[in-house]
Parts: C-alpha cells; structure tokens; sequence
C-alpha cells in the first residue's frame, strides 16, 4: 500500500510540497520496504516450530532453506547464517585471507567492516566507469606481497567482472570471493551467482527483495570448506561436546529460515512487481534531460530489486537537491552509496589519500540516486514520483530558490 496520494499537475510548481502543496504521499515511500509472501504459510511453518520444540542449531527449516538457496545458486553446498555480515567474516577467516585485501569502496560498509573487525586491512580499489563493480586492473594496480585476497561486489543484482577479477586471482595465488548480497536469484554471463570464486555470500537482510527477516547465506562447491563454515558457526563444535575449531555464534535460526522460505515461495510475484516498476520507471525518465535509470539486462535471469537513477548536470539540481526534494513529497529515495566507504570511519583516518585513487568512485557516490520499488510501491505511485521529478527539472532554479528558503536540512 502507498497511502492515499495528492495530484502533481505538470505545470504547476505550488502543487509541490516545498511550494505549499500537500505531500505527494500521506505516508512514507521507502527504497527497501520489507516483501511479504504467504502469510498463511508462515505462521504454518512457525506452528511446526512450536510444535518440535526445535528452535536452533540446525534444524529442520535452516536445513530446507540452505537446499533450496543451493539449488538456486546452482552451488554443491550452503551454510545458512544469522546475517550477511557475519557470513562474509566466516569466510574470510576461513579461507585465512589476512593482511590486506582488496575491495571496492563503493559498497555497503559492511563489506569492509567485515575485514577491519578481524584486523585485515581493506585497500580501495576503484570501479570501472561503466559497471560500476571492482575494475580488475585497478585491482592488479594495488596486489603486493601483503595482499591475501580479493572481495568483489555484485552491485544491485548486477554481476560485476567474475572472469577479469578471477584471472587476477588466479595469477596471484589468491583467493577471491564475492559480497552478492544484493544478487541473490540473479545470473551473470548466463551462470547463476553464487557459483563464482571460492565463495559467495548472500543477504536475507528484510530489506533485500528475498529475506528471512535476517540472515546471510555462504555458498560454495567447496565442500571442506563449506564443512570448516559449519564449524566456525556453531563455536568450533564436532559433535555435542568436542571443540576442535575457535568459533563464533553465526546461526540462523528455525524462525528466520522459515520466513526465507515463505519468501523464497513468492520469488515469481515480487520480481514481477519490481520488473514491472522498473520499466515504468525506465520509459518516463528516459525523457527528462539529465537522469537515466541504470539498464538491468533483458538475457539474464535478474531480481529487478533496485531502480537506480544517476542524476546528471542537465537536470539543473544536484543529487542531493532531488532528495531532498523528494524527502518532502514523503518520497523516501536514497544515495546509493554514499559516501564512498574510504570516506567513513576508521578508514578515512586510516587512509586519508585514498580518494586520490578513486576517482569514479567519487563521482557515482555523488550521482548515484535509488528510488522506491517492490511490493509497497504501485504502479501509480511510480507515475506521481516521476511527474514530480519531471516537473522539477523544468524549473530548477525555481525549486533550487525554495528549497534554500525552507532551510532544509540535506539529507
């Protein structure tokens, strides 16, 4: 639901809010709002659960779930966790990368805090200008003798380049792997993601288009591996009382797997929506000067989870001028990414001259602009956003002078 909306007429600036108009939208609009599936179904899971008194550790539903996202990646194995994060710092230590690795900066942090938390060095490497994923040359550029690994980013259910960056791996002894939390069911060059490097790691995190409320998911064909995982997430634990590995508590639990499934169920209804609000949203801006949604590609098999515009001169506004724009129309778009994780802390104080080696990187996290999609967001609702960016690009200076009168904070 998108609550009750308010007219934007094309040729009027004072229907907007910023003008005295009402809000576009009477409720919030957010970019990630959490996909329901079956409801029915899911508290008939939690039902069993209760029913088996069996909660944790391993049962029955994380199980069927870790199958399923298996069969989905097209991976010999799956080791289910409690969140994203905590399944990128399983691996990492598993695959004892150490030192520094490598890793885009235009990312979620997580993808470096991951490192930091266990003393690993993240060093930014800049994307390529097209794609906007980790450029394996600017990789090959930074690989010296301390260098344990390599974290590519497959950014919005867009693969990024597995093959140049394998073959840098491969050259140079190292183990890579891919942070694929936004491409779960997704495919690159034809082969699902998830089947790429020594593993890849998934998100179930409520805002992703497929959730477990939380959850994060390993996948892999590396079967010691995946069974090092399944040690390392249950504290170290062979068997019920002999520890043979130092461990962490990185379970999913019975609750969470069942919401995955639920979700999982509903793949062909949500991608459908978002499909559906994505090329809507592609043919209308496709007409205004200076904003062009980010093409997901019509050969691969692709979750349609993000709209991502980039926001160009031609526009009259900065970025951030749309936001917040936006913001007060109840329409909650967002910077994806800003900043640059160089720019966030300990690593701006850690590597203050990085953005010296990041210059495409600097610039997409200033342009860079996601809008509302998924089941809460109609058809209708897409129509009202786009009409309002519409009109404010053909009165940029209009706006740009009321929005400095209303002193509004930036987002």
């Amino acid at each position: 639901m998108t609550g009750d909306q308010s007219p934007v007429e094309p040729d009027r600036l004072d229907s907007l809010a910023i003008f005295g108009g009402a809000p576009a939208f009477s409720e919030p609009l957010h970019v990630g709002r959490p996909n329901l599936g079956d409801l029915e179904r899911f508290r008939s899971r939690v039902d069993e659960i209760l029913d088996r008194y069996w909660f944790t550790n391993n049962g029955p539903l994380v199980q069927e779930f870790e199958q399923r996202v298996a069969e989905i990646a097209n991976t010999e194995e799956c080791v289910a966790t409690c969140n994203g994060t905590v399944a990128l710092e399983l691996v990492t230590r598993a695959l004892d990368m150490s030192g520094e690795v490598i890793v885009p900066a235009f990312t979620f942090v997580a993808t470096a805090h991951a490192l930091q938390w266990q003393g690993i060095r993240p060093v930014f490497a800049d994307v390529d200008e097209k794609s906007l994923t980790l450029d394996p040359k600017r990789v090959e550029e930074l690989i010296t003798p301390q260098t344990g690994g390599i974290v590519g980013v497959h950014l919005w259910g867009h693969g990024c380049d597995t093959a140049g960056l394998q073959d840098v791996a491969d050259r140079n002894g190292l183990p890579i792997i891919f942070d694929a939390a936004h491409a779960f069911g997704c495919s690159h060059e034809g082969r699902p993601i998830g089947s790429f490097g020594n593993a890849e790691v998934f998100s179930f995190h409520a805002t992703k288009s497929i959730h477990a409320f939380e959850g994060g998911a390993i996948v892999t064909d590396d079967h010691e591996l995946a069974a090092k995982l399944r040690l390392m997430r249950n504290f170290g634990f062979h068997g019920s009382d002999n520890v043979i590995y130092v461990g962490t508590n990185g379970k999913m639990s019975e609750i969470h797997a069942a919401m995955g499934l639920t979700s999982i169920e509903a793949t062909p209804d949500i991608i459908d929506v978002n499909r559906r609000n994505y090329r809507r949203y592609f043919e209308a801006l496709e007409h205004i000067d200076g904003l062009s949604v980010i093409p997901h590609p019509e050969d691969e098999a692709f979750n349609h989870h993000y709209v991502i515009a980039l926001v160009g001169n031609e526009v009259g506004l900065r970025r951030d001028e749309l936001i917040q724009l936006l913001r007060s129309e109840n329409v909650l778009a967002r910077r994806y990414f800003y900043p640059g994780v160089h720019r966030m802390e300990p690593y701006r104080s850690l590597q203050p001259m990085a953005h010296l080696v990041l210059p495409v990187t600097e610039d997409a996290s200033e342009r860079v602009m996601a809008l509302p999609t998924g089941q809460a967001v109609s058809e209708d609702a897409v129509d009202t956003i786009s009409a309002i960016l519409a009109l404010v690009q053909a009165n940029p200076d209009a706006v740009r002078e009321q929005l400095a009168r209303a002193g509004k904070d930036q987002p």
